[in-house]
């Protein structure tokens, strides 16, 4: 998940589109590497308890076995970010081949084949953590709110990741550009959506996030909103997003979560 703007959904996603994946079934892991750890947060892990976690993993390359935590959400496990992630940008910037690093110590996890599906929440801007997360990801889901100056920095966003592509990652694509925080009450979001199918086409997913209270307060509960309550718009958005995700990516949803048609 990234952008270069903060706010715009990227943390909420992550952890609304993990729970709705490990809810249908597949078996999920959830890098937090945004300093901030709102992600870890929003899946019940206290900051008293967030020990050698990203930080160390990035900086050291190796993971104590602790540091997979579970979640509420069966089948979704976290690797939290640590307080110590902030001085990661300052102390990587020295580093040998400093980009490649999460994507290294990805490849040294003896249990990362176990998990179907990894999602990087990264933090807002683009710098040497989300470039990290970029060199190490097959896909970029990139969430936009549905408010004015939303589709500005987008472009600059793309240059990011075709630039990344053509140096580090060859494999690294655009997942889909995901509308978030949609309110059909307020003719702007309208306005945002089309502009965004007009400009971008079938790179904007179908479903549409909509601006939903129990989607921000769940992560005060410690859950995704599918547990905090799973008949909201929100939960409904993100279980629909899943299933896209899932059939555009060609993932074989297990037969009790398929639906007709």
């Amino acid at each position: 998940m990234a952008n270069q703007k903060g706010g715009v959904g990227k943390t909420t996603t992550a952890i609304n589109l993990a729970a709705a994946l490990a809810v249908s079934g597949f078996s999920v892991l959830l890098i937090d590497i945004d300093p901030q750890g709102n992600a870890s947060t929003g899946l019940g892990v206290p900051r008293t308890e967030r020990f050698a976690g990203t930080y160390k993993l990035l900086l050291r390359g190796t993971l104590d076995r602790m540091a997979v935590r579970r979640t509420p959400v069966e089948k979704l496990s976290i690797i939290a970010s640590d307080r110590d992630l902030a001085g990661a940008e300052i102390e990587l910037v020295n580093e040998d081949a400093r980009e490649f690093r999460l994507r290294r110590a990805l490849e040294r996890l003896p249990d990362l084949r176990r998990y179907e599906v990894v999602l990087i929440d990264c933090p807002p801007g683009l710098q040497l953590l989300t470039l990290n997360a970029l060199v190490a990801a097959d896909g970029v889901i990139v969430p936009l709110q549905c408010e004015f100056y939303a589709l500005e920095g987008i472009s600059g966003l793309m240059h990011t990741i075709e630039a990344v592509r053509r140096k580090f990652n060859p494999k690294l694509r655009l997942s889909g550009i995901l509308l978030t925080m949609f309110d059909r009450r307020n003719s702007l979001s309208g306005l945002v959506e089309k502009d965004a199918r007009d400009h971008f086409g079938d790179w904007v997913f179908d479903t549409v996030i909509p601006r939903n209270v129990r989607v921000s307060e769940a992560p005060s509960h410690g859950l995704p909103v599918l547990q905090y309550d799973a008949r909201s718009p929100g939960a409904m958005a993100y279980t629909a997003l899943a299933a896209e995700i899932a059939t555009k990516e060609k993932m074989s949803l297990p037969e009790q979560v398929r639906v007709d048609g």
